[in-house]
């Protein structure tokens, strides 16, 4: 059935002359806008450079070129801040993988390299990833902060990944496997470059046998695939070691 045509919502050139003009948005108004971002911007920085501890708000504050009371109006509390900034930082990233597992309509392999290439760029070579390294070594002090982290980190993206073995499982194109302890072998590496990244790594300091994280990501897809795929393969084209 044809559909009808659109109705035209264009004014004629009286109306339109007749019109007021869409008073324009003052300096302030954006900067007012813009201002929970840039909170969250600067509490990232703080948060990575000096741990959740040491990181006073008024310090957040400062960063941003704002008051304290002027931060607690977005953010009540410190430790509210630091959820705003992990999902921010990290869950809408774990919504983004979430979408493309929905809409993916190649192999599992290929949706799987993917997702670990995406979180080391996104953990690994940005602050983001700073907020897991504050969680291993501060989780213990702050048990409510790490719940937090559990529910809506830890357990959204070990989830998604165990779906996405599950389904090349169920497939044919993954041998059967533990779903869950798939993921933890997915997943290890990765974390281990991320906490290297912005720890020892960020020291500056290197040592002798030292080989780039694209290479590390690169051999770990290579051998996965050699025991997850039914058929054994070479794994899909991901990212060239730099």
């Amino acid at each position: 059935m044809p559909r009808a045509p659109a109705k035209s919502t264009a004014l004629s050139p009286d109306a339109a002359s007749a019109a007021p003009a869409a008073a324009p948005v003052s300096a302030r108004q954006r900067r007012k806008e813009a201002r929970p971002q840039e909170l969250l911007e600067a509490a990232l920085a703080l948060f990575v450079e000096k741990g959740f501890a040491a990181t006073r708000s008024e310090e957040v504050a400062a960063r941003a070129g704002v008051s304290k009371g002027t931060l607690y109006l977005y953010y009540p509390s410190k430790e509210e801040l630091f959820k705003a900034v992990v999902r921010e930082s990290l869950g809408a990233k774990i919504a983004e993988g979430v979408e493309e597992f929905g809409k993916h309509q190649g192999s599992m392999a290929e949706l799987l390299t993917w997702m670990l290439w995406s979180w080391w760029e996104r953990m690994g070579l940005t602050p983001a990833g700073g907020i897991h390294k504050i969680m291993m070594s501060e989780a213990r002090n702050f048990p409510e902060l790490a719940a937090f982290y559990n529910d809506e980190v830890i357990e959204p993206s070990c989830g998604l990944l165990a779906e996405v073995v599950k389904r090349g499982i169920a497939s044919g194109e993954f041998r059967v496997v533990d779903p869950d302890a798939a993921v933890m072998v997915l997943i290890g590496p990765v974390l281990h470059l991320v906490l290297h990244q912005h720890s020892i790594g960020a020291a500056g300091v290197t040592h002798e046998h030292k080989c780039t994280p694209e290479q590390v990501l690169q051999l770990q897809l290579e051998l996965m695939f050699e025991g997850l795929l039914n058929r054994p393969r070479e794994a899909p084209a991901g990212r060239s070691p730099s």
